[in-house]
């Protein structure tokens, strides 16, 4: 609690301190390249993506001399009821957004259908009104879920509030005003998870549709004043006409960069700031039941058929037990020391499972997967906290009993503090303490290669995290930045620090770098005598990258890589020892609207992949191409050649026979091959009603790492089947337990899906994904993994709503599902009562991992959670 305590006093003399202060073509996606393509800001891949904006001085592309200056934006004198239909005298003073510019499909030609932007303000807020012409039964508009709405008609515009052409609040609505609102980070996209406190109403009639906002400057953080400008822009877009993009700034495709080809608008001189707090209690009460163990345990984890870890084939069927019912209270708090720095707090927060992640494949998975974060608290001012390298992960952070943040922009310099204490490293459940017991008794391992004997100085224990962020803008679309982080936790410390930047070449050229150094005092496993020592290891991380981007060309390079001793535990890594060089070339055709084929783009790639001693441990070499069709259709197709090789040191013990030390595989010490692979990705929208999608591909020699893939898909390496049958035959005369023999294999993988709208209020969507991988040294199956999903969510109006979530896995035979009833008027005030549940039919149990046939229930649970937003302005 001392430590607590410190955070705090910290973050408040950081209080005072601010006080005294005035106010393209990236990285291919695909299962064998390295990186993430680039999304518009709605997250659909679509020529959106490649809207790049000109530079003034720069731009090919003419621009009207009314939209090069920028646009004085009108105080207004009486107030405007926001009823979506934009009829009050007062909007006829307004400052007027018109004559937009079609941008995708075509390449700035005339839109199909007019639209006006009409903005105007008072002391207190920003005032939006959006004119959208059209056929009336043409429009696709639903009563959707807020950030749901990019997928049918809407309007919105991006506000870069502190000119900076690095950040913008991104703003839309549907024809019925329902919002999608977030953050757009340049080079980085669209982040929706940030919800900001605004009115809104939209009405659809003859003549088309209209949208009316009110968007309070306290919601926004901005510099404002005498001679001040905010980047800005609008756009439009048309879903059923191929997706059509219409932009109040024209496009030069040749020009890098999203805000950068904004406009500007001033005479925001009389804004009246006012300090903010925003309080939000929070309660929760639930009730949980749950399947334990009815035996003390006897590390009976993991196949039934290793004696390793089920030495006396033992079988608990295990209880299930209600527990008492459980009221949790927590609070968070948002204070705005001014309109560009911002303290949130938050004590006990409530992280209920309001959104749970996706269901995803994990068998045969070397490396950790990554997770969107969803909470609240971390999603604000979260943009500055990203860089390439990601040494900070804000999920590391499990379970906060408190928690801070400080977060700005002054001048040029923007800064972010988070200070957290987690609860969760050291909250062991009552059966993993009987399983600490009894690991000290048979001298093994417990978890993360800490030796047992050492959890006993973990349990309630709280891990603290510290998180600096810092960047200085530079030149119009330059800046450096320096990041900090620490992780605390007994026999466990981390530190990271380090410096990146992002440079702005030429208009068609951007260079981005990061560089990271790590010191740790922890356990580290050593291959060359299989042993766990406790010992400081220093690390380093680096990252550059280059990126061209024109219209019918560009190209990217990246090179990045982490030493052997590197670690982030406050962040993300998915590899260590490892150095990865990747180059693509894109070359695109020139967009035709009105052609079957509405533009193409073909990119060409490879990628090398090597370790800290020089061992080649990847390559690829391949293409793809993306084709935007009529009838809003779109396909991907990639095809290419990779190679892996694997170490086994890189997954155990490195043998040597001078100390008799087996090696981590079976049989030879290495196993590489080469790795064709294909892949075909289809969506299209074929009415307002129905969107589908489907993806095939093949992996040829993909390696079964031979890890098992659960109960139902032990390992089936020819080694491991050898020992099981002399195990079953003598178990005393059946050998040492077989080390991974990792093996070639073919591996398909599908994924098909769609969204129905039966009515306006109903959205139903089914997902199926499938994943199977077949050995070719013995035939046998690996694993074959199939998951579905349904969505439905029926919104009975804008705010109040229920949504069912089911998922069925066959490779644990295992359904999780949800029921919730929200009510949900703005962020921080909310109402659910949910039920989550989650069982086996024919499946294994999560105890002893043994084979249970008919239902068996693992947890369930009913909830309420309420909330409020209290706010007060000073």
């Amino acid at each position: 609690m001392r430590k607590s305590l410190a955070f705090f006093a910290i973050i408040f003399f950081s209080f005072f301190i601010i006080k005294a202060q005035p106010a393209n073509l990236s990285e291919t996606s695909t299962a064998k390249t390295s990186s993430e393509t680039n999304t518009s800001d709605d997250g659909k891949k679509s020529e959106v993506v490649e809207t790049k904006i000109a530079p003034k001085n720069n731009s090919k592309v003419a621009i009207p001399p009314e939209k090069a200056k920028p646009v004085n934006i009108p105080k207004m004198s009486i107030p405007v009821v926001i009823d979506g239909k934009i009829d009050e005298e007062i909007w006829k003073d307004a400052a007027v957004f018109k004559d937009f510019y079609q941008t995708n499909p075509g390449d700035n030609i005339a839109p199909s259908k007019p639209t006006e932007v009409l903005v105007m303000y008072d002391e207190k807020n920003l005032y939006v009104a959006f004119k959208c012409w059209d056929e009336k039964d043409k429009i696709r508009a639903t009563v959707a879920k807020r950030d749901e709405v990019f997928g049918e008609d809407n309007v919105r515009m991006w506000l870069d509030t502190y000119n900076d052409q690095r950040r913008a609040y991104v703003i839309g609505f549907n024809p019925l005003g329902i919002q999608q609102d977030g953050i757009f980070t340049e080079g980085q996209g669209a982040d929706f998870s940030v919800d900001i406190v605004m009115e809104s109403k939209g009405v659809i009639e003859d003549w088309g549709w209209s949208v009316e906002a009110k968007i309070p400057f306290k919601s926004l953080r901005y510099v404002a004043g005498k001679g001040k400008h905010w980047g800005f822009n609008a756009a439009r877009n048309i879903d059923r006409l191929n997706d059509e993009f219409d932009q109040w700034m024209p496009d030069d495709r040749n020009v890098s960069g999203f805000l950068i080809k904004h406009g500007k608008i001033t005479g925001l001189d009389e804004i009246k700031y006012e300090r903010t707090l925003e309080i939000v209690p929070t309660v929760k009460i639930s009730e949980t039941g749950e399947r334990k163990r009815s035996v003390l345990p006897s590390i009976i984890r993991g196949n039934p058929f290793d004696p390793v870890f089920n030495p006396n084939g033992l079988q608990d069927p295990g209880r299930f037990v209600n527990n008492p019912v459980q009221t949790d209270l927590g609070v968070t708090l948002k204070y705005t020391l001014s309109p560009n720095v911002t303290l949130d707090a938050a004590i006990n927060p409530d992280f209920a499972e309001i959104e749970a992640d996706a269901v995803v494949v994990s068998a045969n998975q070397r490396f950790p997967i990554f997770f969107q974060e969803k909470r609240p608290f971390f999603l604000e001012g979260k943009e500055i906290f990203d860089s390439p390298l990601q040494p900070f992960y804000s999920r590391t952070i499990v379970d906060p009993d408190v928690a801070a943040k400080l977060t700005g922009k002054i001048g040029k310099n923007s800064f972010g503090l988070l200070l957290a204490s987690d609860n969760a490293p050291g909250n062991y459940t009552e059966d993993e303490r009987a399983e600490l017991l009894n690991c000290q008794r048979s001298r093994e391992y417990f978890t993360n290669y800490v030796p047992c004997g050492s959890i006993e100085e973990l349990v309630d224990k709280n891990a603290l995290f510290g998180v600096l962020r810092l960047k200085r803008d530079f030149g119009k679309e330059n800046n450096v930045g320096f990041f900090a982080t620490a992780r605390t936790f007994p026999k466990n410390r981390n530190y990271t620090s380090g410096f990146d930047g992002s440079f702005k070449i030429n208009p068609k050229t951007v260079m981005n770098f990061q560089v990271l150094g790590t010191h740790t005092r922890s356990f580290f496993y050593n291959p060359n005598d299989d042993k766990v020592k406790y010992r400081s290891g220093n690390g380093v991380g680096y990252y550059w990258s280059m990126d061209y981007t024109t219209d019918r060309h560009g190209w990217f390079a990246e090179v990045f890589g982490r030493s052997k001793d590197y670690r982030t535990d406050a962040g993300f890594t998915r590899r260590t020892n490892t150095n990865t060089v990747f180059f693509a070339n894109r070359v695109s055709t020139k967009s035709n609207p009105k052609a079957k084929i509405i533009r193409a783009n073909f990119n060409q790639f490879g990628r090398f992949v090597y370790d800290w001693n020089g061992r080649r441990q990847d390559a690829l070499v391949g293409g793809n191409a993306n084709l935007t069709l009529q009838g809003n259709t779109f396909v991907y197709a990639e095809t290419g050649v990779g190679f892996e090789k694997l170490y086994e040191d890189e997954f155990g013990a490195r043998r040597n026979p001078n100390i008799n030390l087996s090696g981590g595989f079976f049989g030879a010490p290495t196993r590489s091959t080469t790795q064709p692979y294909f892949s075909v990705n289809v969506n299209k929208t074929f009415s307002k009603q129905l969107s589908l999608y489907g993806f095939v591909g093949s992996i040829f020699n993909a390696f079964d790492f031979d890890f098992g893939a659960g109960n139902k898909y032990p390992r089936v390496s020819p080694a491991y089947i050898a020992f099981v049958q002399r195990f079953q035959q003598n178990p005393q005369t059946a050998g040492e337990y077989p080390a991974l023999d990792p093996g070639k294999g073919w591996q398909f993988d599908a994924n098909v899906g769609g969204e129905y709208k039966p009515i306006d209020p109903l959205r139903i969507s089914l997902d199926y994904t499938k994943s199977r991988l077949r050995r070719n040294d013995n035939k046998q199956v690996a694993f074959d993994t199939n998951i579905f999903s349904f969505r439905s969510t029926y919104q009975f109006t804008r705010f109040i709503f229920t949504r069912l979530r089911l998922d069925y896995d066959t490779l644990r035979a295992n359904t999780s599902g949800q029921f919730l009833f929200g009510w949900n008027p703005n962020p921080g005030t909310a109402f659910y009562v949910g039920y989550n549940d989650n069982f086996n039919y024919g499946g294994f149990s999560p105890i002893t991992g043994q084979f249970e046939p008919g239902f068996e229930r693992n947890s369930r649970t009913f909830f309420i959670r309420a909330s409020y937003l209290f706010r007060k302005s000073f």
